[in-house]
């Protein structure tokens, strides 16, 4: 599995099917962007200028909001993950 470096997270961004007022499902590159994902993997968190490391606020299992057009998107045995800082990371939902 992949292990992410410092404070990056690696999502699996969880996809809904969108439909109009009308009743119409729209295809897939006309949709927004997801921006909610659930943690699959955390780094060990962010090293400040003084040394100190800082644990994430982010486990696995989170199902988190994040900017709409944050991280990057990696491709790894098949599956789609995007990888983001922890401060592209808005709110954990519960």
């Amino acid at each position: 599995m992949l292990k992410p470096l410092g404070d990056r997270v690696i999502l699996q961004a969880q996809e809904e099917e969108e439909q109009t007022v009308g009743g119409i499902v729209l295809a897939s590159n006309a949709q927004e962007k997801p921006q909610t994902g659930k943690v699959i993997a955390v780094g060990d968190g962010r090293v400040l200028d003084n040394g100190e490391k800082v644990a994430p606020s982010v486990k696995e299992g989170d199902t988190v909001l994040f900017d709409k057009y944050a991280g990057t998107e990696v491709k790894y045995n098949g599956d789609s993950y995007l990888v983001v800082h922890e401060k592209d990371l808005v709110a954990i939902v519960d």
